[in-house]
């Protein structure tokens, strides 16, 4: 994703076995794929990586210096297009919980709001 005109993917790397079992997937990526979307994205740095004895992974490092890995393991070359697409989309900002399900600049002095409040009339009884 482009953060005021910039886009935010410094670099990707694509890690595999060339005899895994579990990197099958990922071979007929870079075989189909990969140039493709090299081309697309010619912002972007693709690099490849062959690691023996693990399971293939995208690395994705941003420019605000994080970086994210996702594994592909036994995955389809549609499925691990979508995961680079995903990774190329995304701003690589962490992951923040949040306290409350609403988030405001304003809260409310009087509290949140809800369904279940009961009013009272003038003689205390409840409507």
């Amino acid at each position: 994703m482009a953060l005021r005109g910039v886009w935010q993917l410094k670099k990707l790397v694509v890690s595999y076995s060339d005899w895994g079992g579990s990197s099958k997937g990922i071979r007929a990526f870079m075989e189909s794929h990969l140039p493709a979307f090299k081309e697309a994205n010619p912002q972007l740095e693709v690099d490849t990586e062959m690691i023996r004895g693990q399971h293939p992974h995208l690395k994705a490092l941003y420019k605000n210096h994080n970086d994210r890995v996702v594994c592909v393991k036994n995955m389809d070359p549609e499925e691990i297009l979508l995961h680079a697409t995903r990774l190329r989309n995304s701003l690589g900002r962490k992951v923040i919980k949040l306290r409350t399900r609403h988030v405001t600049k304003h809260p409310s002095v009087q509290g949140t709001w809800t369904t279940a409040l009961k009013y009272q009339d003038e003689q205390n009884q409840v409507l």
